[in-house]
């Protein structure tokens, strides 16, 4: 009878390097697949959250909140808490999954998104100014073009939110150009505040029209934060 023969040395190296070489090649695909999901997740929150303003919509006559500074009244995102089947427990929103994008890099952020909080005085206004009152939803001329809420930044100058009443909860607005992703701006007040690139090369927006939508940090404009065109 022949004696069974084992793999030689060099017969389990040439196993080990063709294993690496299609993991090297498999990575990257995998991780575009991962990113991918991690979007549609965001993209599916952004929607449930669009669910809960046309719910607040319904229940006030047709108003949804804007912005808010100086500690005046409730953040957007508190508003639509008791809407949402998700709920905090006691103060905490670290319980609560709907306001989170995955893909953003600190995992203690809770409220991953931004809220329209812009007005302006007219068409050629380019700076505008943060507006404190909600807004009825027949003021918006193009709702189907007009953000309502986008992905948040990350970085030191952005705060982060674990309850309701953390520093930063008045700063989930945009109202100033310096806000959006094509800026560069690291200022806690008039820094970025919309992402540059959390998928891919912009960041995912919920319109007035509720439908979501992945806008390059190229085509953000001023004009996608008007109410009136």
């Amino acid at each position: 009878m022949r004696k069974p023969r084992g793999f030689t040395l060099i017969e389990l190296l040439v196993v080990i390097a063709i294993i690496a070489l299609l993991l090297a090649i498999l990575m990257p695909a995998l991780q575009r697949v991962k990113k991918q999901a991690q979007g549609v997740v965001c993209q599916n929150n952004l929607k449930s959250i669009g669910t809960a303003a046309f719910m607040y919509a319904e229940d006030y006559d047709q108003f949804v909140p804007r912005g808010l500074a100086g500690g005046t009244g409730k953040s957007w995102f508190q508003l639509f808490m008791p809407l949402l089947a998700q709920k905090p427990i006691g103060n905490d929103y670290r319980t609560v999954d709907i306001y989170r994008c995955p893909t953003y890099p600190d995992k203690e952020q809770t409220v991953c998104y931004v809220v329209n909080g812009w007005d302006f005085d007219n068409d050629r206004d380019m700076t505008g100014h943060e507006i404190l009152v909600p807004s009825k939803l027949s003021e918006c001329e193009q709702p189907s073009f007009t953000i309502f809420l986008a992905d948040n930044e990350d970085g030191p100058w952005r705060h982060i939110i674990k309850k309701a009443n953390d520093d930063g909860n008045n700063r989930c607005d945009v109202w100033a150009p310096q806000h959006l992703p094509g800026r560069t701006e690291t200022d806690v007040t008039r820094g970025r505040r919309v992402a540059a690139a959390r998928h891919r090369k912009g960041a995912n927006c919920l319109f007035l029209d509720w439908h979501v939508e992945l806008i390059d940090t190229e085509d953000h404009t001023i004009d996608l934060w008007r109410f009136d065109k």
